[in-house]
C-alpha cells in the first residue's frame, strides 16, 4: 500500500537527503505466506539518501524473528534464541535502522538489541514510520 501511495503522489518524500543506513527484515507473513519482498524495499528506495542493506538471509530465503507459533512466549531449552540469532544478522549489516512491516517482528527485533546493549545506536522501525519521518 505504501509503494502505491509514493507511486500514486498521494505521499511526497522531503528532497532533503538523509543520512541512514537500513536492513529490512522479512516478516513470515508479509515476506513467506503472501510473496511480498520487493514493495516494502521499494517504498525504502525511494528515500533520498536512506541506503538500503540487505542481510545475508533475505527475501524468501529469510530468518523467522521467533515469534511465529508462539514461539515469543517460550524459553529456549538449548542453543540460543531465534531473535538473538535473527538480530546478530541484522547487526551485521551495520545498518542504524532494522525496518520490518510487522510488529511481532518489530518487538523480537526490539528485545535482541538491547540484549547486545545497542538501543542507543540501533533503530527497530515500521516501513511506514521511517516513510511518514521523510514525507513533506
Amino acid at each position: 500500500m505504501i509503494e502505491k501511495l509514493l507511486k500514486e503522489g498521494k505521499i511526497e518524500l522531503k528532497e532533503e537527503k538523509i543520512k541512514n543506513k537500513v536492513t529490512f527484515h522479512d516478516s513470515c507473513y508479509l515476506g513467506r505466506y503472501n510473496g511480498i519482498y520487493e514493495e516494502p524495499r521499494n517504498s525504502l528506495k525511494e528515500i533520498n539518501g536512506l541506503e538500503l542493506v540487505e542481510m545475508q538471509r533475505n527475501k524468501d530465503k529469510g530468518f523467522c524473528c521467533g515469534a511465529g507459533g508462539g514461539r515469543m512466549f517460550m524459553e529456549e531449552t538449548e542453543g540460543s534464541r531465534i531473535n538473538i540469532n535473527r538480530t546478530k544478522e541484522a547487526l551485521e549489516t551495520g545498518s542504524d535502522t532494522i525496518a520490518s512491516a510487522c510488529p511481532f517482528c518489530m518487538t523480537m527485533m526490539t528485545d535482541g538489541v538491547k540484549e547486545f546493549n545497542k538501543s542507543e545506536e540501533v533503530f527497530i522501525k515500521d516501513i511506514a514510520e521511517i516513510v511518514l519521518e521523510n514525507s513533506k
